[in-house]
């Protein structure tokens, strides 16, 4: 018996390499990219089984740091266009679901090198959609490569022989097998990676996808699909379907064909996509499978024990990496009384040092948060702080065209102010005293999120004590609190941060297959 994958050999996985945005080579790459975006000013269409759609209705994708400039305008889809697209991904599904795995593969193995060959204008375009430096925009592409490869990878491995105990007299196998028709709605926030991530790990398990991109990265979405497309994925295995999740999220979620929805995003709207999708719909012949990554409110925590000089800046770079518009930033720093004056001192003078502008100039840390309601929300949130805490900087609106907002630390707060319980989502973070390391840990769980940690410690009593009681699904020593790598930090949290779906883990694909038992009797 020869198994598919014996015809089918590639080299261990390994993570992607970043750019070196110090590189001149590097600065001149990106610069001629950054002028090549901004000259396409290109229209995207809808894409269902193949065929483009153009609507009416468009999404305008605009630069956060210039919201006169235009990125992209994409159509938006409605709900006859989706039930269109429902038919033919099960269409599709009928011939994708029994291709074996490694020709499964394939096209998003071509697909991630042509995300290296396309890497600078990539980059570019989330460094203008999104506000995003150089750096941040290129770690989020290199992890969506990761995604492809790493799921790949997977692929073939559940497509193997899956071990069961044999008996006398039968030949028992398991095998695991894909669901359906699925769909996938990535946040805005890493727009590639998680993006690219939740439609590979679906795709490649042998399932069909509707893909809702978020609306304010609507750009980068469209050329990922463009890219599967000519890697030679099949027509209706991805479909392409923006639009307001107002005007179509609840329809999909809903819909009696979608078997799955995998989700990113806020408490809010996970909460409400897990209630849609628990209420059974005339037709319905499962009970729908929801993944759901919700955010967080997460915690660096400093003991007296630690490098104080190393703790303020993996602080900083965990608050404020793309202006603190990560799940897993460090919203929360959570300090020993005894450097506690001595940790704030260091954060004030880092955050200080921090630069805040355009982020197509590749020395600015810095850019603009997302949107205009995201600027009023942040700003709601430091009057908040004003009121509940001291203000160490920051702290305003930078005036301008675009949408940002001074990197912003408060001190003092107490463990239940809002500022050091809601997510805010943006260049905040709140430093809270702790009388010890009991007291710390103690605020550290004091919220309902539970997605990432970090502690600073020399102790190692303390780290091995933090291991077993810093209740987060992602926990980190001597280190920022951001930055999982695919298949070395499989990344989902607990409580109201998610199902804990372990994405780039190799339990990940599971949440997208089925396992049915075969046994047969030997005659």
């Amino acid at each position: 018996m020869f198994d598919e994958t014996d015809f089918f050999i590639i080299p261990p996985f390994k993570n992607e390499v970043y750019i070196d945005p110090t590189d001149d080579c590097t600065r001149s790459k990106m610069k001629e990219a950054i002028a090549m975006v901004r000259s396409q000013g290109k229209e995207y269409d809808l894409l269902i089984g193949g065929r483009h759609y153009s609507t009416e209705k468009r999404i305008i994708s605009t630069n956060p740091a210039d919201p006169d400039e235009i990125i992209g305008r994409v159509s938006k889809a409605n709900k006859e266009l989706l039930n269109r697209a429902m038919e033919s991904a099960y269409d599709a599904f009928r011939s994708w679901s029994r291709l074996p795995a490694h020709e499964r593969v394939r096209p998003f193995l071509k697909a991630a090198q042509i995300m290296r060959d396309k890497r600078f204008e990539l980059d570019a375009t989330m460094i203008l959609e999104e506000g995003k430096s150089w750096i941040e925009a290129d770690a989020d592409l290199a992890e969506a490569i990761d995604f492809l490869e790493f799921y790949s990878r997977e692929a073939l491995r559940y497509a193997g022989p899956q071990p069961v105990v044999q008996i006398p007299g039968e030949v028992n196998e398991l095998k695991y097998i894909p669901l359906g028709v699925g769909v996938v709605i990535p946040p805005w926030n890493f727009p590639s990676a998680i993006m690219a991530g939740m439609t590979s790990a679906a795709a490649i398990s042998g399932n069909c996808v509707l893909l809702k991109p978020a609306s304010d990265s609507p750009v980068i979405a469209a050329k990922f699909v463009e890219i599967l497309g000519e890697a030679g994925l099949p027509d209706g295995v991805v479909n392409f379907l923006p639009g307001s999740g107002s005007e179509i999220g609840d329809y999909l979620v809903e819909h009696p064909l979608t078997r799955f929805i995998s989700f990113t995003g806020s408490k809010e709207v996970g909460l409400r996509i897990n209630e849609l999708a628990a209420k059974h719909q005339e037709g319905q012949k499962w009970i729908k499978r929801v993944v759901l990554e919700m955010g967080g409110k997460d915690c660096v925590v400093v003991d007296e024990t630690a490098d104080i000089e190393a703790a303020s800046s993996g602080a900083v770079s965990s608050a404020f990496g793309f202006q603190g518009q990560k799940c897993s930033a460090g919203s929360r720093i959570i300090v020993v009384e005894n450097v506690y004056d001595e940790t704030v001192r260091l954060i004030k003078e880092k955050t200080e040092a921090l630069t805040v502008g355009d982020p197509t100039d590749p020395d600015n840390y810095m850019g603009p948060v997302i949107n205009e309601a995201a600027m009023t929300k942040i700003m709601n949130y430091i009057d908040i702080g004003k009121k509940e805490a001291r203000l160490v900087t920051g702290g305003n609106h930078i005036q301008g065209k675009g949408y940002f907002i001074e990197p912003t630390v408060f001190a003092d707060v107490p463990p239940e102010a809002r500022i050091a319980q809601e997510e805010i989502f943006g260049p905040v973070t709140a430093i809270i005293k702790a009388r010890d390391f009991d007291h710390a840990i103690e605020i550290a769980n004091g919220t309902e999120y539970g997605l990432t940690g970090a502690l600073y410690s020399r102790e190692r009593d303390r780290i091995e004590r933090a291991k077993a009681e810093i209740h987060v699904g992602n926990l980190y020593f001597n280190r920022k609190c951001t930055g999982a790598l695919v298949g070395v930090q499989p990344f989902g949290g607990f409580n109201m941060s998610g199902t804990d779906s372990k994405a780039g883990g190799r339990d990940y694909l599971l949440l997208f297959l089925q396992a049915k038992s075969i046994s047969e009797k030997i005659l």
